[in-house]
């Protein structure tokens, strides 16, 4: 008999965020495959992140050239009740030209109050939901005020169509200076981390995220597949997850960059996406995992190719 797999565990993400499940099934890449792209394949793989409690998703407006968020609400409505058992967190903000949009010529930001709501509306529709648990500002827009990007976050959290709002891949002063001008706390910072991208260990963000006692989110944890590529880095950091892969239950190269993240004190939510069911089992078990203290700097010194200064 196989033992069952714990479940992942869930967190508040902030002391006036919501419950969030500690790994987030991300659905970046979720159309990549036809295949997996019909609604009975969507809702396997959100059952079996259910399963295992990671009943969070990370979605965006842009996903998938504007159709990510219109499948998983045809997903939703093909499943009774499986809106109910998970948190969306969804990003608006980016604006690209694609067929359905070809009024936009060039790639640009846009977090007007205006198109904050409008976008926020849409997602709404599309995923045919009445709230969006966590909106997120996807990236800094350089030519609007901080006051302008405020005012449609608190439109939102006013009228309730969002119970909460953060950003993604700011910086600590874009994130201070729009918080300055909200009168609700921004819950968390989506960032880029991974053992290839180690930049927030030092630039301030994670310290940050501490300071204010919010977990932020870790996205591309496998370096966007970059860690099964044959950057060297990436060759030196898997032979060393082989190494230590036996005093880890036999755990995967991905679980051990996972749980490399996991153990930062600021406790990331580490964002994942796979089209594969038994990836996502694999990722799971991620969150089993406590890395030894020598074992974490090893991990970190295969990245960087140096021992710590």
């Amino acid at each position: 008999m196989v033992d069952a797999m714990p479940a992942v565990a869930r967190l508040q993400v902030a002391p006036s965020g919501p419950g969030l499940s500690r790994l987030v099934f991300g659905t970046w890449r979720l159309l990549d495959d036809e295949a997996g792209a019909t609604p009975e394949a969507i809702v396997a793989r959100l059952e079996a992140c259910v399963d295992l409690g990671v009943t969070t998703i990370d979605t965006a407006e842009v996903y998938g050239r504007y159709e990510v968020e219109e499948r998983l609400g045809v997903a939703f409505q093909s499943r009774a009740g499986l809106r109910e058992k998970l948190q969306i967190v969804t990003k608006c903000g980016i604006y690209v030209p694609v067929p359905r949009h070809p009024e936009r010529t060039i790639a640009h930001y846009n977090t007007t109050r205006e198109r904050i709501v409008k976008s926020a509306e849409k997602s709404l529709k599309l995923l045919g939901t009445d709230r969006i648990d966590l909106l997120l500002i996807h990236r800094p827009d350089w030519l609007t005020p901080a006051d302008e990007t405020a005012a449609g976050l608190e439109r939102l959290l006013e009228d309730g169509k969002i119970l909460s709002a953060g950003v993604s891949n700011y910086s600590v002063a874009q994130f201070e200076t729009l918080q300055s001008r909200l009168s609700r706390p921004l819950v968390t910072n989506q960032i880029e981390l991974s053992l290839l991208e180690r930049g927030p260990l030092g630039d301030g963000t994670l310290d940050q995220c501490e300071r204010l006692r919010i977990n932020p989110m870790a996205w591309s944890p496998l370096g966007g597949g970059r860690l099964f590529g044959e950057d060297e880095a990436a060759v030196r950091i898997r032979a060393t997850c082989e190494e230590l892969a036996p005093k880890y239950g036999g755990a995967s190269i991905e679980a051990l960059a996972m749980a490399w993240i996991l153990a930062l004190p600021s406790t990331p939510l580490v964002v994942f996406g796979t089209n594969k069911l038994d990836r996502i089992r694999a990722a799971a078990r991620s969150a089993e995992i406590t890395l030894e203290r020598e074992d974490w700097y090893r991990l970190w010194q295969a990245a960087a190719g140096r021992r710590v200064p």
